[in-house]
């Protein structure tokens, strides 16, 4: 190669500069003006290739000796014809790997594998480097920006019992990302879409290290393959943060825990892809006497003494307003009766649960002395101990 430049001075050195000298100083300004620092200024991947290009000369001592009698280095060995040429490409002829990644500034061994086998970076100054150097290989991996769906969103809603029962229109305020009103998705002022001149809209460019070929992100579009003016209201997201009250229907039945699907109403996609959904987690809050299992209502009723042991029919309360429910004569505290149909709702099935009765006997609270009497009277006609059939198992 021929170069235009000084080397020495490119990296700061005197001609008289010792090996560690010349690798230290090409560290330093390797870092410093490393293309991935500088991404929208194109004169740093300049820099760094003078600098790349005056150490793959400097730290080789053959090509430092031609260099130092004939003011440059030719590739072919031999003073290129009429002096100092062209600059060089952005060659890695020469390039000490392990030197790079491995050696500390006193030429220590290996530390730990590196990539093909060359010594890895250390949590030192060359370890900073190092990181520079894989990032900028790896820039290559990316792709270019596609259109992406939308997010999806969860909120959680909170209903009373009988909104749950009945079924209920709510009117939610949720804030999603909303496709961007002034640029209309496109990120760009104006809402425009203008084809990156840096990439011709592949999102990619190539760039040459020698014999090899790399295809790297574009920095001036980041991937996108459009190089725009960035729309001062969404800052060239193409999306912008808004609250937006929608009308959500709760199905009746509907059972605490349960999940509803609002279609398109997540965050808006990229690009013009499709938005996401809206998910809402239905919170049911207990009511004081009805307790729900499934599709059937439970409910616990208290009877007198005298309906339990005479019987007869006594009315209930259910989600549908009172009911009548026939007790047989001595029904038993606990005892548990069925309302057929008196349940909940299921849309899915189009039927409805049942309503179960429990009924828990209630001793009156009065203390008189006639009531004492009739009770005292009761006891005597009725001798039988309630707790025989326990003694008898225990």
């Amino acid at each position: 190669m021929a170069s235009k430049h000084d080397y020495y001075k490119t990296l700061g050195l005197e001609r008289g500069a010792s090996a560690d000298e010349v690798r230290k100083s090409y560290r330093r300004l390797a870092r410093k003006n490393h293309p991935d620092l500088y991404p929208f200024d194109i004169t740093s991947e300049d820099k760094f290739k003078n600098v790349q290009e005056a150490y793959d000369v400097i730290s080789d001592d053959k090509k430092r000796q031609m260099y130092d009698k004939f003011g440059f280095y030719s590739d072919q060995g031999f003073p290129a014809p009429g002096g100092p040429g062209q600059a060089g490409g952005f060659g890695f002829g020469g390039f000490d790997f392990g030197d790079l990644f491995g050696q500390a500034a006193g030429g220590a061994g290996p530390r730990g594998a590196g990539m093909h086998g060359h010594p890895g970076p250390h949590p030192d100054e060359d370890s900073g480097f190092g990181n520079l150097f894989s990032q900028f290989f790896s820039r290559g991996k990316q792709k270019a920006k596609s259109p992406e769906r939308g997010q999806d969103l969860e909120y959680a809603l909170n209903i009373d019992f009988w909104q749950s029962i009945k079924g209920t229109q709510v009117r939610l305020t949720i804030n999603r990302q909303e496709t961007c009103g002034a640029c209309h998705g496109s990120g760009s002022a104006g809402g425009a879409t203008v084809v990156c001149p840096e990439c011709n809209g592949s999102g990619s460019v190539t760039q040459m290290a020698g014999a090899m070929k790399f295809s790297l992100t574009c920095n001036r579009c980041q991937g996108s393959g459009k190089a725009v003016n960035a729309c001062p209201v969404c800052l060239g997201e193409g999306r912008t943060a808004q609250p937006e009250s929608v009308e959500v229907r709760i199905p009746q039945g509907a059972r605490n825990g349960s999940r509803l699907r609002v279609a398109a109403k997540g965050s808006a996609g990229t690009l013009g892809a499709p938005a996401g959904d809206l998910y809402i987690t239905i919170r049911v809050e207990d009511h004081r006497f009805f307790h729900r299992d499934g599709d059937d209502i439970l409910i616990q009723v208290p009877v007198s003494i005298s309906e339990a042991y005479l019987g007869g029919k006594i009315e209930v309360p259910t989600i549908d307003g009172r009911a009548l429910l026939k007790i047989p004569p001595g029904t038993q505290t606990g005892q548990k009766f069925r309302l057929r149909e008196k349940g909940v709702f299921n849309a899915r099935t189009a039927t409805r649960g049942d309503q179960i009765v429990e009924v828990q006997i209630a001793v009156p609270k009065t203390q008189d002395e006639h009531t004492r009497e009739i009770f005292r009277q009761l006891a005597a006609l009725h001798p039988d101990d309630p707790r025989a059939e326990i003694w008898k198992e225990t």
